[in-house]
């Protein structure tokens, strides 16, 4: 009996130091199994990313801002300004046009005023007027309706005495208009308006009904 159990001993020793079967590297022990994926995977971090870029649209135009770096703001008056075509009289320039129109011809009447927008407030009232340009108006009573040729004349007058008058004392930025009139009644007259720069461009000298002519056109 004891011989049998020295057997069985020896039997269980053997077999626990005995060498195991080593599976093959080529043989996978577990089944496959997914690889879950990383979206981070294929971006090469190392890379540096593009810089953004600023798209500009008309909604968010570029404004310049001034050297003290200040965003500027709109005054009250324009911030509620509503624009009219508008004329405003200039006394003190009217009065001394029609002098000097008055030594040409003592039957002339003369005025000036000035052309530009009323910023108009909400509620009608003018807030502030802004001129574009000064305008001249010339009226001379006449007994003939038919001499152009003294009517060229009198145009190269008045115009002189026009671009006599300093830049300083008009208004606006802009060349203005003479408005001529030759009135022999209240019903019978002629009129048209001649523009100080276009004068200036193409009068070139010209005089008499020549002159007249370049700016009267027959109805």
């Amino acid at each position: 009996m004891k011989l049998i159990r020295t057997l069985l001993l020896w039997t269980l020793i053997l077999g626990a130091c005995s060498p195991g079967i080593v599976p093959s590297r080529t043989e996978s022990t577990t089944s496959p199994s997914l690889t879950p994926f990383d979206p981070l995977d294929d971006i090469d971090l190392t890379q540096a990313a593009p810089i953004p870029k600023f798209i500009a649209t008309i909604a968010t135009p570029h404004i310049d801002l001034p050297p003290d770096g200040n965003v500027p703001t709109l005054s009250t008056w324009q911030q509620e300004c509503g624009y009219q075509w508008a004329y405003r009289d200039l006394p003190e320039l009217s009065a001394q046009f029609d002098r000097a129109i008055k030594a040409l011809n003592p039957q002339s009447t003369s005025r000036v005023s000035a052309f530009g927008e009323n910023c108009v407030a909400h509620d009608g009232q003018v807030i502030k007027f802004l001129a574009m340009d000064t305008d001249f108006y010339v009226k001379l009573s006449v007994t003939d309706l038919s001499d152009h040729e003294t009517f060229g004349n009198w145009i190269m007058q008045v115009m002189q005495v026009v671009n006599d008058f300093p830049p300083d004392l008009l208004a606006g930025p802009n060349p203005g208009i003479v408005e001529f009139r030759f009135e022999k009644s209240t019903t019978e007259s002629i009129g048209f308006r001649v523009t100080i720069q276009g004068y200036n461009e193409i009068a070139g000298g010209k005089t008499g009904e020549e002159l007249f002519r370049m700016f009267y056109a027959e109805p």
